[in-house]
Formats: C-alpha cells, structure tokens, sequence
C-alpha cells in the first residue's frame, strides 16, 4: 500500500511539474526584408538568425491545467559583418526570459532582427 501512494505521489509531482525541452522554438523576423522564419533552437547550442548568434539555455512550458505559457532564456549576441575587412567583435545584446504569451514584456531590442518565443519541444 505504502508502495503505491508513494507512486502516485510521484506521478502527481512530475504532472505538475512544469515540462522542461531539449528544443526551443523561436520566431525570427527579419524588419528589413519583412521575412519570418521559425528556428529549432537545441538547449545549450548556438544557433545563427542572421548576424545574431542566439543560445537557448532554459524552455520552460506549462503543465496542461495551468495557464498556457512557454518561456524560453536565451543569450543574444551579434556578429556584424566585416567593414572594410576588418573582423568587427562580436557584442552582447541580449540575455533574459522570453514569454510566448507577451512578447514585448522582455523584447528583444535589435534595429534589425525581432526574436520570440512560440515553443518548447523535447
């Protein structure tokens, strides 16, 4: 008996705990071209989104009872082109939490490319 409360204990703690992904999923828009693409991000691996250098290193989405959110923590760095041949350094632009359910909250500010949020996937 004690077995199976303790089991179900278990099951009830890990259905409540929030569901943690080995890929993020961001949107990327492009304001000059007017482009959107979606980028597979996996957790810990720098991905490029034009002369950004985007590392997700946490994707968090609500359990299915809870109000829907995904929540992804990415690192945003850029990497502009060369001018006049000379290796321009790479610049921090970002680092924070980005909500699927309110993008602006914590934006990504870039004159070129806009980043968020939509999934986490495993």
């Amino acid at each position: 008996m004690k077995g199976v409360v303790l089991g179900a204990l278990a099951f009830l703690a890990a259905a409540a705990t929030p569901a943690f992904a080995e890929r993020a999923v961001v949107r990327g828009l492009d304001k000059v071209t007017g482009h959107a693409r979606d980028y597979s991000l996996p957790v810990g691996r720098a991905v490029r989104i034009g002369s950004l250098e985007v590392v997700a290193r946490a994707c968090r989405k609500s359990a299915p009872e809870d109000t829907p959110e995904v929540r992804i923590y990415v690192d945003v760095f850029d990497h502009p082109p060369a001018a006049d041949g000379v290796e321009v350094e790479r610049r921090d632009v970002f680092h924070g939490w980005l909500f699927a359910s309110s993008p602006g909250l914590n934006a990504l500010e870039h004159p070129v490319y806009d980043i968020w949020a939509i999934d986490c996937r495993a």
